[in-house]
C-alpha cells in the first residue's frame, strides 16, 4: 500500500508508552488504515493484526460496539460474537480485547463473556503480519518493509530483521509461522461465565538513541484535581482535560540511554518519539507549575548535547541547543529535506533553554543543580548575543539546501508570508525570537546576579539595545491595525501579516504595557480568535486557510503560550477568553487535544474540524492544559 501521502490519524486509536505505540481502527484490528501498526522507536514491527472467530467452520469478524481508552497506555475494545449467540435480540456473547502498551512490549488480553444458559465454543484466530518498515517511510506514505524472517520460539515465535527482534508469546495458543504468524485458541465459554487468554509481543531495536523513562508513574489524572484547592471553582472540563493530559504526558517520558535518571518529554506520537529541543522545552515550561523536576532534567539532557563546534552540515554552533535527535538520517520525500541524526536547525531553542533555567530556578530547582549548569548558561547567552546579525536581530537561514527552510516553531516551508500571500525570503528574523532573546538575556543576567556570578550588566545593556531596535524596526500598520510584523525578511523589511507569533511577545518584557494590551485586544478579535482558540494567521491575510498547517489552523500549545503571556501582562479577560475557546475544543476532542485543528469560526460550526494528519498525543498540546489550569488559578 503506497500513496505518497502522509497518513491521516484523526480516526485512529492509539495506545502508547514511549518509545512504543500501537495504532489501530476502532475494531482493535490493524491494517485497514495506512498508520496502523505496532511501532517501537523508528520501526513498525507489525503492519496487520486481524482477529476472527469461527461460525460453522467459517471465519467471521467480531462486531465492534465500544472503545474505552482507559489510559494513555491501555485501550479496551468491545465487540459482539452474534454468530454463536442465541436467537433472541439481546446480545449475550461479548468479546473484550484489552490492549496494554509498555516500553518495548504490547500485551493483549482476549476475554469472551457469555450470558447463555449453555456453554458455547468457537475458535479465535489472530493473524499477525510482521513488517519492519522505517517510521519515516510510513510518514511519507511510501512504506517499504525490510526483509524479515520468522521462526518458532519456545511458546511463541520470533521475528528478526536488520538487527531488530520481535518475540511473540502465546502460551495457550497454537502457532503457525509462514508469511504471517497465526495464533489460534480453542474457546469453550461456560454458561454465565467467561474465558480468557493473552498474547504478548516483546520488541527490541538496538539502533534506538532514546530509552523509556522510569516505569513508575510520574503523574496521574488525580494529580490535576489535587493541584486545585477545593475552594477554587474550576470548570470541570479543565479538570478532565488536565487529567487526560497528565496521563498522556506520563506516557511520553523518555531518557537518553546513558542518563536514565534525567527524563524529558518526547514531542509526540506517532512521528516524534524522540528529543526535540523546542518542543521538549516548551512542554516542560508549560508543565512547570505542576512539576519543576521535569524542567530540570530536560535542561540537563539538552545541556549534554549543546553545540561545541561550528558545522554547517548539522547547523551546530558553540552554545546552541539542538533541534532534534534521531537514530539515523531523516528524509522527507517530496520536500527535499534531509536532516542529519543530530540536527541544530532551530533559532529559538537556545533562548528558550535560558528562560526555562531561570524559571525553574525561581520555581525551586535546587541551587546546586542550577549552579552546575552555569557553564552551559554562559555558552547559550554567548550564542544569543554573538548570533545576532549585522542588524542586531537573531535570524536564520538554511545553509545546506536540504535542511529546514524555516527554523522557528512554525517550521513549514510556507509559514512566513506577507499579507498578499507571497513567501518571505531569508534570512528571516522572527518577532517572537527577539522576545525570547530579550527575556533570556534579562533573566540570565538576574540568574547570574543571584548566584554571585559576573557578567550580568553587559547582558542587560545588550537586551535594552535589542528592545530599542525591535521598537524601531518591527512595527507595521495595516487595515487590521498596528502590531509587530511576524518577521524581518532578508532585506530587513517587516513582513506584515498578522499572526499568533506576536502573542509570544507578551510577558517577555520586550513590549511596554500599552503595546501588550493592544496586542491582546487584537488577538482576541474576530480575525484571530476562532472561538476554539487562537488562529495561527488572520482571516484577513491572503494566505489564510483554516486547514493550513501554520496559516490559519489552531495549535493548542500556541494559544496556551499566548494566554499565559496575556496573564503575565495583566490582560486577564483576554487570557480567559483564549482558555474558554481551548476548553470548547478540548471537549470536542474528548479531552485529548491534537497537535492542531482547523481554524473555522465557532459561530459557523459547533465543533472544530480535525486536521486529519495531526499528531496526538503531542507533549506541548497536552501541557497546554496545565498552563490553562494555572491561568485560571492565578487570575
Amino acid at each position: 500500500m503506497s500513496s505518497g501521502l502522509q497518513p491521516f490519524l484523526s480516526d485512529a486509536i492509539v495506545a502508547l508508552r514511549a518509545p512504543t505505540q500501537v495504532w489501530s481502527s476502532r475494531t482493535g484490528d490493524l491494517g485497514a488504515q495506512p498508520i496502523d501498526g505496532v511501532y517501537h522507536g523508528d520501526t513498525r514491527f507489525i503492519r496487520e493484526a486481524e482477529l476472527t472467530y469461527t461460525v460453522d467452520g467459517a471465519a467471521s469478524s467480531p462486531e465492534p460496539i465500544s472503545v474505552a481508552e482507559v489510559s494513555a497506555s491501555t485501550v479496551e475494545f468491545g465487540a459482539l460474537l452474534r454468530g454463536i449467540d442465541d436467537r433472541w435480540p439481546d446480545p449475550k456473547v461479548r468479546l473484550l480485547r484489552t490492549r496494554t502498551v509498555s516500553a518495548g512490549a504490547v500485551r493483549e488480553r482476549l476475554t469472551v463473556r457469555s450470558h447463555l444458559e449453555a456453554s458455547v465454543s468457537t475458535t479465535l484466530r489472530l493473524r499477525l503480519a510482521p513488517d519492519l518498515t522505517p517510521l519515516q517511510d510510513v510518514k511519507a506514505g511510501e512504506p517499504h518493509s525490510r526483509d524479515w524472517r520468522a521462526e518458532r520460539h519456545e511458546a511463541g515465535a520470533r521475528v528478526t530483521g536488520d538487527g531488530a527482534t520481535m518475540t511473540l508469546s502465546a502460551p495457550d495458543a497454537r502457532i503457525d509461522v509462514g508469511d504471517a504468524v497465526t495464533l489460534e485458541w480453542d474457546v469453550t465459554c461456560p454458561e454465565h461465565g467467561e474465558w480468557s487468554a493473552e498474547w504478548t509481543a516483546t520488541l527490541d531495536d538496538p539502533a534506538l538513541v532514546v530509552r523509556a523513562g522510569s516505569p513508575e508513574p510520574r503523574w496521574t489524572g488525580t494529580d490535576a484535581s489535587a493541584a486545585v484547592p477545593t475552594e477554587i471553582h474550576v470548570d470541570p472540563r479543565l479538570r478532565r482535560w488536565s487529567e487526560r493530559a497528565l496521563s498522556d504526558l506520563d506516557a511520553l517520558r523518555l531518557a537518553l540511554p546513558h542518563h536514565p535518571e534525567d527524563e524529558f518529554l518526547a514531542a509526540g506520537a506517532p512521528w516524534f518519539f524522540t528529543l526535540f529541543g523546542r518542543d521538549s522545552l516548551w512542554a516542560a515550561r508549560l508543565l512547570l507549575p505542576h512539576d519543576a523536576g521535569i524542567a530540570a532534567s530536560t535542561l540537563r539532557v539538552l545541556a549534554r548535547l549543546q553545540g561545541t563546534a561550528t558545522d554547517p552540515a548539522t547547523a551546530e554552533q558553540p552554545g546552541k541547543i539542538l533541534h532534534e535527535l534521531r537514530a539515523g538520517q531523516f528524509v522527507m520525500p517530496g520536500e527535499g529535506i534531509v536532516l542529519p541524526p543530530v540536527y541544530y536547525g532551530t533559532v529559538d531553542a537556545t533562548p528558550l533553554w535560558v528562560a526555562l533555567l531561570a524559571e525553574a530556578s525561581r520555581a525551586g530547582m535546587p541551587k546546586a543543580e542550577v549552579r552546575a549548569l552555569i557553564p552551559h548558561l554562559r555558552a547559550a547567552l554567548d550564542w544569543i548575543v554573538t548570533s545576532a546579525g549585522d542588524d542586531g536581530f537573531l535570524d536564520y537561514v538554511d545553509e545546506t539546501g536540504h535542511g529546514l527552510s524555516n527554523q522557528g516553531w512554525k517550521d513549514s516551508g510556507d509559514s512566513i508570508q506577507w499579507r498578499d500571500g507571497t513567501l518571505a525570503e531569508g534570512p528571516i528574523a522572527l518577532c517572537e525570537v527577539q522576545g525570547y532573546a530579550y527575556e533570556a538575556a534579562m533573566a540570565g543576567a538576574d540568574l547570574l546576579d543571584s548566584l554571585g556570578e559576573a557578567g550580568a550588566e553587559p547582558l542587560r545593556v545588550w537586551a535594552q539595545g535589542l528592545r530599542t531596535r525591535f521598537a524601531e524596526r518591527f512595527w507595521v500598520t495595516t487595515p487590521e491595525g498596528t502590531y509587530p510584523a511576524i518577521a524581518l525578511d532578508r532585506d530587513g523589511r517587516p513582513v506584515d501579516t498578522l499572526t499568533s507569533n506576536i502573542g509570544h511577545l507578551l510577558g517577555t518584557g520586550i513590549l511596554d504595557p500599552d503595546q501588550e494590551r493592544s496586542i491582546a485586544r487584537l488577538l482576541t478579535g474576530a480575525s484571530m480568535s476562532s472561538g476554539f482558540g487562537l488562529r495561527t494567521m488572520s482571516t484577513d491575510a491572503a494566505g489564510y486557510w483554516p486547514l493550513s498547517y501554520h496559516g490559519g489552523s489552531v495549535w493548542p500549545h500556541d494559544a496556551a503560550i499566548v494566554a499565559r503571556g496575556m496573564a503575565r501582562a495583566g490582560c486577564r479577560d483576554e487570557a480567559l477568553a483564549i482558555v474558554d475557546g481551548l476548553l470548547a475544543a478540548a471537549e470536542s476532542f474528548d479531552f485529548r487535544m491534537p497537535e492542531l485543528y482547523a481554524g473555522d469560526a465557532r459561530s459557523d460550526t459547533p465543533l472544530p474540524a480535525p486536521y486529519p494528519a495531526a499528531c496526538r498525543p503531542q507533549a506541548w498540546s497536552a501541557a497546554a492544559a496545565i498552563a490553562c489550569l494555572e491561568i485560571v488559578r492565578s487570575v
